[in-house]
């Protein structure tokens, strides 16, 4: 069964959001689905997003996965770790494999995003 952090918010896509961090990842049910992670393309620091805009790629062995926004915002920092560990996705979704942080722009979108129950819901 996959984690879900009952703190996050989530997209039915399965990228999360730390609502106080702004920390935005892929779920351990994602990663668990795309396998070993091998590259991770990410967003330019600054660049101004919409909710749902694409903004990252993820590949894997099996398959490269567009990563959305979760939410409207500036990017204010990526996880340039993950550049020479693509892996850590796979070992620690929700901690040291987090992709980027995000200042959102409006706050209601946070609201509309799944919660851990819903989106345990979504992958059962």
């Amino acid at each position: 069964m996959s984690k879900v952090p009952d703190q996050l918010r989530y997209r039915e896509s399965h990228e999360w959001i730390d609502p106080t961090s702004g920390a935005v990842g892929i779920t351990d049910h994602a990663q668990h689905e795309l396998t070993d992670v091998v590259f991770v393309e990410l967003p330019k620091v600054g660049a101004e997003v919409e909710a749902g805009d694409q903004i990252a790629v993820v590949e894997s062995v099996k398959a490269a996965s567009d990563i959305y926004s979760p939410v409207s915002g500036e990017i204010i920092a990526i996880n340039d770790e993950l550049l020479e560990d693509p892996s850590l996705i796979n070992t620690d979704p929700y901690g040291e494999g987090w992709i980027f942080e995000i200042k959102p722009s409006k706050d209601a979108e946070l609201k509309i995003l799944l919660d851990a129950p819903s989106y345990r819901q979504h992958i059962a």
